[in-house]
């Protein structure tokens, strides 16, 4: 038996930021893990190795397509599938290595095995039991699937399984338009697949800015993808050479099917919770099988707290970290908080797509005054001259005080301009704050500047 101030469950994003701020505190901080490396589902087979395989098959893209125009004569690049298997191991292992020199650099005790709360305080690890003051539930969540489809993780796929197949294949279906199904399919469309995606809603990307997710869609149809919106999907079964979807639309209750050798199921997230022993514990859920929390993040348990994934709200590696610090300031005797009105969202295809704050959709059903400064990458220098001119930046502002309300991006490194407006948008900036700051030329973050003027007077290089 040892004791500790605080036990934190899952050492995923949430988990182990949670754990090392802790740490940083004062605190004595374990942290349970099953998996045999930490860094939870974003490190393992999710967020890093994604972005090691969208990496690789963007440089693929760029020596197919862009090395001619600049003077560079090369040989047709091929695929070695294994060596990029091995890079994206590479890039796992140096990850997931780091965040043990973190635990061991802050004293913060890893607890290998699966965690269930036996009671308030007491977590039981295999057959040890440990005590705590607090313990958080930082526990992440698994694929969603749809009712009926068996997932095989060979032919049938989730988005761990897209990760790691035996072989690039020559066609896909894509089921869900979202994060993981638009940035999968787009690396396998770079790799030569014929790359269906089936959607059930009227549009892709579920949530975001009407007017960007449109010019998203038809940039992705010219590299290749092709989309079937309003689609029900009826049924996935394994064939000779694959699956067969078979899917209804909605428009005409007419019933079709598509064959491919890869079916991704990419419909989305759920908590996981199985095995940490919240029914007897008496831990209260929603409707969602999500952990219900207070504005402190403390569970209908004294001294038992969740954040991250098994929490409501987007699953977002950045939010669960965000959570992991404050809970942990909060379990100090500090003042931990989020503002979840300035969480960015980012879709790391080619090219990038980024979000924070309120679409003009939400304006709109809210009755807010608001102006829109837009400004396209087709002005912007240095775009141009990296073959990354597709897109615009979209700046809603507040119409009377100028303040900045949301800002939605498609463009060359979207996912790192975005925060200039996120930091704006902490301050309480208006628009003409932006328009007013010098930024260097040429960058791509100039074209938010040229947004922001656009809020007022008019852009320059529009």
């Amino acid at each position: 038996m040892a004791d500790f101030d605080l036990i934190v469950i899952g050492a995923g994003p949430g988990g182990y930021v949670c754990a090392i701020r802790a740490a940083q505190l004062g605190l004595k901080v374990a942290c349970v893990e099953g998996r045999d490396t930490l860094g939870g589902t974003c490190l393992n087979v999710g967020c890093i190795p994604s972005k090691a395989l969208l990496h690789a098959t963007h440089s693929l893209h760029e020596a197919e397509h862009s090395f001619e125009k600049m003077g560079l004569r090369v040989a047709r690049p091929k695929v070695d599938w294994e060596a990029m298997q091995a890079y994206k191991a590479d890039v796992i292992a140096g990850n997931t290595k780091g965040i043990e020199f973190l635990f061991k650099k802050n004293k913060v005790t890893w607890l290998k095995g699966w965690a269930r709360i036996v009671a308030p305080g007491k977590v039981k690890v295999g057959d040890d039991l440990h005590l705590a003051r607090s313990i958080v539930i930082a526990s992440g969540s698994e694929p969603a699937s749809l009712p009926g489809i068996a997932i095989d993780e060979e032919v049938i796929v989730t988005s761990t399984g897209a990760l790691s197949l035996g072989k690039p294949p020559k066609s896909m279906v894509v089921i869900g338009a979202g994060v993981i199904g638009l940035e999968m399919g787009s690396v396998y469309a770079r790799l030569g697949a014929e790359v269906t995606v089936i959607e059930y809603l009227d549009a892709i990307t579920p949530g975001m800015d009407a007017e960007v997710a449109k010019s998203f869609q038809k940039i992705l149809q010219k590299q290749g993808l092709s989309f079937t919106l309003g689609a029900a999907v009826q049924s996935v079964e394994r064939t000779r050479k694959g699956a067969r979807v078979t899917y209804r639309l909605k428009k005409d209750d007419s019933e079709h099917s598509v064959e491919a050798e890869i079916v991704l199921v990419a419909t989305g997230r759920k908590p996981f919770t199985k095995g940490l022993g919240l029914d007897g514990l008496g831990v209260e859920l929603t409707e969602r099988g999500q952990i219900k929390t207070d504005k402190q993040f403390q569970t209908s348990v004294p001294g038992v707290y969740a954040i991250g994934d098994a929490i409501v709200g987007p699953m977002l590696a950045h939010k669960a970290e965000d959570e992991g610090m404050a809970v942990a300031e909060i379990i100090a005797g500090k003042h931990g908080h989020v503002n979840y009105d300035v969480i960015p969202g980012v879709i790391y295809t080619s090219p990038e797509v980024a979000t924070v704050g309120k679409t003009e959709e939400q304006l709109k059903a809210e009755g807010r005054a608001y102006k829109v400064g837009k400004f396209s990458f087709m002005g912007n220098g240095r775009a141009k001259a990296v073959f990354q001119a597709e897109g615009f930046v979209k700046m809603l502002a507040d119409k009377d005080t100028d303040r900045i309300l949301g800002c939605h991006i498609i463009g060359p490194g979207a996912g790192d301009l975005i925060h200039e407006v996120c930091v704006a948008m902490e301050f309480g900036a208006a628009a003409q704050d932006l328009a007013l700051t010098c930024h260097a030329h040429p960058t791509y973050s100039e074209a938010v500047r040229e947004a922001a003027l656009a809020c007022g007077d008019g852009a320059i290089h529009a």
